[in-house]
């Protein structure tokens, strides 16, 4: 298989990082840390209280800073993967955290990251490792209550949907990890992915909703099926 597998491109959710003590932001019964999500994940939720949406990241934030929350076992897998000779591998994750970074991976970010801030004043971008609150100046600009989480709430453009869409476009595989499939634009990753003769995977806990439109699928912890999967893509 070495030989014909050139171009992969992997999805990642947050189910890859659950096993690594990051809980997923929405509960049960959908809050999100017992929030709605259009008070802490929407433009107009920021709108309105800027210090409740600022409180909410800083802790998600120092979170990552826990010595107990670390790369697992499905982060270093596709780190050996992308680091594979034969393999162009494009990792795309809908996480806002830095494990596949602190795995050793390249990583595209769609919805943005937790450790960057955005001046909506003068468009900048900020490595971000502190607390954070309206009332803190831009680094650039100095503009007050201009500084957000770099993080693509609900109603916004996900970013790198180009670099997505031309990988997906020369995939030989595609594999979606840890996630549902059924928000777009990620939900439509498979059907690209598919229309270039891909071959599509999926790696979850269960069957998704979409599961029917995999050819494969790994079911179990993203940290036993991730490493058994890249070792079936690498053997």
């Amino acid at each position: 298989m070495c030989d014909a597998v050139k171009n992969i491109v992997v999805l990642t959710g947050a189910g890859i990082s659950a096993e690594s003590g990051l809980a997923t932001f929405r509960s049960s019964d959908g809050l999100w840390e017992n929030h709605r999500v259009e008070d802490v994940a929407t433009p107009e939720g920021y709108m309105r209280d800027p210090q409740l949406v600022h409180n909410f990241y800083n802790a998600r934030r120092r979170q990552l800073f826990d010595p107990s929350v670390q790369p697992n076992a499905a982060h270093l897998a596709l780190t050996k993967l992308q680091n594979a000779s034969h393999v162009s591998l494009t990792l795309i994750t809908q996480n806002v955290d830095n494990l596949h970074e602190r795995a050793g991976a390249t990583t595209l970010h769609m919805h943005g990251e937790l450790l960057k801030m955005y001046c909506s004043s003068c468009d900048s971008v900020f490595d971000w490792r502190e607390d954070c609150s309206p009332d803190v100046a831009c680094p650039k600009c100095g503009a007050l209550r201009a500084l957000r989480p770099d993080i693509v709430w609900f109603g916004e453009i996900p970013y790198f949907l180009d670099q997505a869409s031309e990988a997906l476009q020369h995939a030989d595989i595609f594999a979606a990890i840890g996630t549902s499939g059924v928000v777009y634009p990620a939900a439509g990753f498979a059907q690209l992915a598919k229309e270039a003769g891909a071959l599509c995977v999926e790696i979850n806990l269960a069957p998704s909703g979409s599961a029917a439109r995999f050819d494969q699928g790994y079911y179990g912890k993203a940290g036993v099926q991730v490493p058994r999967w890249v070792e079936a893509v690498l053997a």
